[in-house]
């Protein structure tokens, strides 16, 4: 099949899309799955968030590594074998007999997907070498992340009452396949011209934060926060985060690279990743459980009362990308932080008997929170960084949407409990309080990193980063990677 050049771009970047779109999906369209699973499977809340929380801890804790590895022997390899790994995965979702088999597949499943979201960043702007082209297709990218985890409740929804809840899982099986095929035939393989060596006592401590982090406030609510076991993963923890601080800067190559973190928009953009999709997963999570558990919605009913977010979504995500090129990312960015307090404040008031019409108008202020927070994240964590480390790059962006949605699920599902009558909605207050500062959070985060004194500091860390023997990307311009041609 023969394709110009400049068609055989944007099948690339469409078929980048489709893959973060399964991966992203598949963090959504499980929530309004979740109360048919408990029946099916006799599932604990605490099943329930490990059903999510495994995939998204996997997702969080690895994908730095797969950009490296992406890196170091191919894109389109490290593409393609997360696409069948992600595949083989959901096939094992979906024939799951039981919880604990459901979480171990999930976690095959996240593996494939810590091989897809960075590695199809890095194709996208590997593929997109001109400045003004790159930032329209890392604009198009970063709104089918957000398109996509507003989606999975109604095409859940549907899914389950129809074919049931294993349908969510089976239904990527053929779209992961024909994504492999058309990466065969269009994508072209790249690596980074000096691809970095692994870090496998980085990669460690990374995974001993995240697992012992999220398994402590999981399981917080049956222990007590005072057990011996929350009290010891907690200081795990701790001891790992300090290891990284104390062990990557010695590394010529560390897993994370910490004079990226120096650049305070760099910094903000993943901080506030994590802090907008933490909302965003906590606001999932209790929601298709308030309308299925508590207004006695069906699931296809709980996912069509959430299409308006979905709709508005996918009309404002490019509209923010294109804001976000001709005036930056401080306009979209407070936007944000301030639509996802005013959701919060507002879902303080939410009873059992709510108009089901107020309900979706609270709902649209967290569609509005996300369409503006995505574009404007992932151009930040990009821009500015060097050529060979464009799958790392990539990769943290991701890691603090993922890091956010684990924990917004860990502590909204701790909070909340088992509840499904009218106690529920008392319960839901505290996870409210908490988005509401984390939306204030965003704003001040806007603010601060946006002005003249954080660019000297993007400024400072890009000199650092001329250390590496290649060039940074920047937003003027862009030297295309290594690439060999596509079959």
């Amino acid at each position: 099949m023969i394709v110009s050049n400049d068609r055989r771009r944007w099948l690339v970047l469409a078929i980048c899309c489709t893959s973060i779109f399964l991966v992203v999906l598949d963090i959504s369209v499980v929530s309004v799955a979740l109360p048919s699973i408990a029946r099916d499977l006799h599932a604990t809340m605490s099943g329930l968030q490990w059903t999510i929380d495994a995939y998204t801890v996997v997702l969080a804790g690895f994908l730095v590594l797969a950009g490296s590895v992406a890196d170091r022997y191919g894109r389109r390899r490290t593409f393609q074998t997360g696409l069948a790994v992600f595949a083989l995965g959901s096939l094992l979702c979906g024939l799951a007999p039981g919880t604990g088999w459901l979480i171990a597949a999930r976690t095959v499943q996240a593996v494939g997907g810590t091989m897809l979201n960075p590695v199809a960043l890095a194709i996208v702007v590997t593929t997109f070498p001109a400045p003004a082209e790159r930032a329209r297709a890392i604009g198009v990218f970063g709104s089918i992340s957000g398109l996509s985890l507003a989606l999975g409740p109604i095409i859940g929804g549907t899914l389950v009452d129809t074919f049931g809840w294993s349908s969510v899982f089976l239904v990527n099986v053929p779209i992961a396949l024909a994504a492999i095929v058309c990466t065969a035939l269009f994508v072209p393989e790249s690596r980074a011209a000096r691809p970095r060596r692994f870090d496998p006592v980085g990669q460690v401590l990374v995974a001993v934060f995240m697992g012992c982090l999220v398994y402590a406030i999981t399981e917080s609510r049956v222990l007590g926060w005072t057990s011996p076991v929350i009290v010891g993963l907690l200081v795990l923890a701790a001891l790992g985060v300090a290891g990284l601080v104390a062990y990557e800067p010695r590394r010529t190559d560390p897993l994370l690279e910490l004079r990226l973190f120096r650049s305070v928009p760099f910094s903000a953009a993943i901080v506030t990743a994590m802090c907008g999709l933490c909302g965003f997963g906590a606001f999932l999570f209790l929601t298709t459980q308030y309308l299925q558990e508590v207004r006695g919605m069906s699931a296809a009913a709980a996912g069509l009362t959430l299409l308006p977010v979905g709709a508005l979504i996918a009309v404002l995500s490019p509209v923010t990308g294109r804001v976000v090129g001709s005036h930056g990312p401080r306009r979209p960015l407070v936007v944000s932080g301030a639509a996802l307090a005013a959701g919060a404040a507002a879902s303080l008031t939410l009873t059992p008997s709510t108009p089901l019409l107020a309900v979706v108008g609270i709902y649209l202020l967290f569609g509005l929170a996300l369409a503006t927070l995505n574009p404007p994240v992932t151009n930040t964590a990009v821009t500015g960084m060097p050529r060979s480390m464009a799958g790392v790059a990539g990769s943290l962006v991701s890691s603090g949407r993922q890091t956010g949605t684990t924990l917004g699920v860990a502590i909204s599902g701790t909070v909340v409990g088992s509840m499904t009558d009218t106690s529920f909605t008392e319960a839901e207050h505290g996870v409210w309080w908490l988005l509401l500062v984390l939306g204030v959070c965003i704003v001040l985060l806007a603010l601060l990193s946006t002005g003249r004194r954080a660019a000297a500091t993007a400024d400072r860390a890009a000199e650092l980063l001329q250390q590496l023997d290649v060039p940074p990307v920047s937003a003027t311009g862009a030297v295309p990677l290594t690439q060999q041609p596509g079959r």
